[in-house]
């Protein structure tokens, strides 16, 4: 596999010519080829494809409260909570607009609340000093007149998504400062310091009749399309309610040379500090993208197809605005943003390739405008898929599973010659793998049969100090459960400084959500108990903050004492 070359375009007109082209190549009776705009009221849904799996603790022991789990230290990531040690912020909807809550951590208190009307489903949270970020999905529907409705309004042929980003002032009561709106589906997002980078995919604004398919028709309407249709369209309203509308500049897209499709992907950059939103300098290219993997210095965007991976890198580094640097393909798929990692300037890649499947760790130096490939290990579990992949440093732990779980060792000190040193086959498999102590790794995932068939969920402790010999140390089972830790890291908490483990906990038996909590100590795992919200709900997150855990779901927030887990505050919704 070699690097994908960029290419920038002579011109506004060339830019729009070229997406013109592509779309009529891709043009269907019902609309382009793969448009996740598209739902008729016949069924179906507008796919967004977000991966908000996440991935390890940010530095925030000696501060005494943990921070989310996240893929790098010092690299946040969107959660449905924050904390910055004194304040608790939430975000969450039950039936109607999410609702932001403000927690006095110290006293236990809810001390303020804000709806934030216009927006429905789920939203996330980055949190800087005094102001949160509210990232969102919306859709707007565009009604077929003289549909199937009997009030003759016709009925939602096309969802048009839309980015929704609210700016929140934490100073007194929370109150709303910004919003911006923008043509397309949130990605996913990463803050370094109080930059936020939100990465947006968006397609061109062209409305089909579904309700009359037509090939030609749609051809022409392709045709006939104005330039403006092409590339995203924002909106940012002010404090004051100023509104300015905007569309991403033409002369900050470019493409790599091979690409023959009409979406765009573009990274927007907004400084949390400053006393509104702006137009987020909007950097963008003509690209699929569903995966982020960010860094202190750059950050990857990668379009996991079933036969290639093509990875996108925008250099973020400094407060500039972020350059669309480099690209590059891999064999196969990723399985999430812990298949990248970037060390020493190589960006590493773990990879299943489809077919009899087998897996390929492959590493990537940046070549002037290409990520290069320059070494690759493959043959990693043939006949079987990755379930999950973690970089440490200059080794690598891979994950594959059909019947039993191979943890394989992979010495990547020598980019050039990757190389497996160690394998280790176990029944069942880790879905999430998490440093703990040097020479150790924490897998959550679930224990299996020898036929493949699995029972339950198992938290595993692995000690990979000699890479030769990666061997299993404890294991704690829980039969017929499962934790959403397995496909979300934001709900595993680990606390090194206690050694206490949290995951969420699915009964199948019919028994109430729980919360497990696990204590590491030298080499074993033991069961310091479980947490029971007194509505009975699901737990989905956990942090500490001073000697109290907390955990989250959707009916409130409970607070515990984290060495007796004696209850302290039950905070509903």
């Amino acid at each position: 596999m070699g690097g994908l070359r960029l290419v920038s375009y002579d011109s506004c007109s060339g830019l729009y010519a070229e997406l013109r082209r592509a779309a009529l190549a891709k043009v269907g009776q019902f609309g382009l080829e793969g448009d996740p705009r598209i739902l008729t009221s016949l069924g179906g849904g507008a796919e967004v494809a977000r991966d908000m799996s996440a991935n390890v603790p940010g530095d925030a022991g000696a501060a005494g409260f943990s921070g989310t789990n996240t893929h790098e230290r010092g690299v946040d990531e969107p959660d449905q909570v924050k904390t910055d040690g004194r304040r608790i912020v939430t975000i969450s909807a039950l039936g109607g607009a999410p609702v932001l809550r403000v927690i006095d951590a110290a006293s236990r208190t809810q001390t303020g609340e804000l709806a934030l009307t216009g927006l429905h489903g789920t939203a996330d949270l980055l949190l800087s000093g005094d102001r949160a970020l509210v990232l969102a999905d919306g859709a707007t529907p565009r009604f077929v007149p003289n549909g199937f409705a009997e009030d003759g309004r016709g009925f939602p042929s096309t969802v048009r998504s839309r980015l929704e980003l609210r700016l929140i002032d934490l100073s007194g009561p929370p109150r709303q400062i910004g919003r911006y709106t923008a043509d397309g589906s949130l990605v996913d997002a990463r803050q370094n310091g109080g930059t936020a980078r939100v990465v947006l995919r968006s397609s061109p604004r062209i409305d089909f009749p579904l309700e009359r398919p037509d090939l030609e028709g749609n051809r022409r309407i392709v045709r006939d399309a104005t330039d403006d249709v092409w590339l995203p369209r924002f909106e940012v309203t002010g404090p004051d309610g100023t509104v300015v509308i905007g569309t991403v500049p033409c002369d900050r897209v470019t493409r790599p040379a091979s690409y023959d499709g009409v979406r765009t992907l573009t990274m927007l950059s907004f400084d949390l500090a400053a006393p509104a939103l702006t137009d987020g300098a909007p950097v963008g290219v003509v690209a699929e993208g569903d995966t982020v993997y960010g860094t202190g210095e750059s950050l990857y965007v990668a379009d996991r197809g079933r036969e290639n991976t093509e990875i996108y890198r925008f250099d973020t580094g400094g407060a500039s605005a972020p350059r669309y640097a480099a690209s590059g393909v891999v064999p196969g798929y990723l399985i999430n943003q812990f298949a990248l990692s970037e060390w020493d300037g190589v960006l590493r890649a773990a990879t299943t390739i489809g077919g009899n499947a087998s897996s390929v760790v492959t590493t990537l130096t940046r070549q002037g405008a290409a990520l290069t490939v320059t070494g690759s290990v493959g043959d990693l579990g043939r006949g079987e898929t990755i379930h999950s992949v973690r970089f440490l440093g200059d080794r690598g732990y891979v994950v594959t599973f059909r019947r039993t779980d191979p943890l394989y060792a992979v010495d990547l000190s020598d980019p050039a010659r990757p190389r497996v040193t160690g394998e280790l086959k176990i029944p069942g498999y880790s879905a999430y793998l998490h440093p703990a102590a040097p020479g150790r790794l924490i897998g959550v995932g679930q224990d299996a049969t020898e036929a493949g068939r699995v029972t339950g969920m198992q938290v595993s402790l692995f000690d990979v100090a000699d890479p030769q010999s990666p061997a299993r140390l404890a294991q704690h089972h829980l039969p017929a459960t499962s934790s959403a830790a397995e496909f979300d890291p934001h709900a595993f908490l680990f606390w090194p400084a206690t050694g206490h483990l949290v995951v969420p906990v699915a009964d199948h038996t019919g028994a109430a959500p729980s919360a497990l909590v696990l204590r590491l100590a030298g080499d074993t795992l033991a069961e310091a108990g479980r947490i029971v919200h007194p509505d009975g709900g699901p737990i989905t997150r956990a942090l500490v903050v001073g000697g109290t855990l907390w955990t989250a779901g959707p009916g409130g927030l409970q607070a515990v004492s984290l060495a007796t887990l004696e209850h302290q505050a039950w905070l509903p919704v």
